[in-house]
């Protein structure tokens, strides 16, 4: 892992880092740093497409269940109306549906990113507390095709960087 004073240096060290062929890496900063997630070459992720089957299942589940209730399970004959009278089905249908989906996005979104993690072996790194002040930091992670720790080490000190430490796992 190597630490970087400014935001450019960590920009600059991660699109290097990428050039070179690491895939399996991170990076830590204390504010956002535009442009982080295309040097660090994330992939964008199908949350949108687990929001939207959320979403669908909702809808349909809404409306069978108000189906269900209305025209096999207890139909009741209201003021002359259809027992399948979909328009009075709507407001469940479209509070079901966003439900759903929201709560889709919430168990995606901690799917997708691994969460909750209480525990990450850069805790153990003492100079890692500074990435919520004001270092920002690179990780290149061993599970990596291109890893070695010696050459990786010497790659991680030319990137003009204020350390380089082992993280150990």
């Amino acid at each position: 892992m190597a630490e970087f004073g400014n935001q450019e240096d960590l920009l600059a060290a991660a699109r290097r880092a990428y050039d070179e062929g690491y895939r399996r890496m991170d990076a830590y900063t204390p504010l956002p740093v535009e442009g982080l997630v295309e040097a660090l070459g994330l992939r964008h992720t199908h949350l949108s497409l687990i929001v939207l089957i959320g979403g669908v299942i909702g809808c349909i589940g809404g409306f069978y269940l108000q189906y269900w209730i209305s025209a096999i399970d207890y139909p009741l004959n209201v003021g002359g109306r259809p027992w399948n009278s979909w328009p009075s089905f709507i407001p469940v249908t479209f509070e079901l549906t966003i439900l759903v989906a929201a709560l889709s996005a919430l168990l995606g979104m901690l799917v997708l990113n691994r969460l909750p993690m209480p525990y990450h072996p850069v805790f153990n790194v003492p100079r890692f507390e500074l990435a919520t002040r004001n270092r920002f930091f690179l990780c290149i992670e061993a599970r990596d095709l291109k890893f070695d720790r010696a050459g990786t080490r010497k790659f991680l000190e030319g990137l003009r960087s204020l350390g380089v430490y082992d993280v150990e796992h």
